[in-house]
C-alpha cells in the first residue's frame, strides 16, 4: 500500500505559487508606494536602503533620470 505523491506535490505546488504570487504583489504595491511618496522613500532610505537602491537603479533604466537627485535635495534642504 504504496502511498502516492500526488496530493503532496499538489500541496506543495499551490503553496509555492501562493508564495510566489504574495511576492509579485507585495513587490508590485512597494514599488506603486515609493514611486508616488517622496516621504516614504526617505523611511525607506532610513530602514531599507538596500531597497531604495533598487528602485532608483530600476527607474534609471527605465530612463527616468533625476528622481535621486531631487530626492537628496529635498532631504538636504529639510536638515538645514
Amino acid at each position: 500500500m504504496a502511498r502516492t505523491t500526488g496530493p503532496l506535490s499538489r500541496k506543495i505546488f499551490k503553496g509555492v505559487l501562493a508564495a510566489e504570487l504574495v511576492g509579485v504583489f507585495g513587490a508590485y504595491f512597494l514599488f506603486k508606494k515609493m514611486n508616488s511618496s517622496q516621504d516614504f522613500r526617505q523611511t525607506m532610505s532610513k530602514r531599507f536602503p538596500f531597497i531604495l537602491e533598487v528602485y532608483y537603479k530600476s527607474i534609471e533604466q527605465s530612463g527616468m533620470y533625476g528622481v535621486r537627485e531631487k530626492d537628496q535635495e529635498k532631504w538636504l534642504a529639510s536638515r538645514n
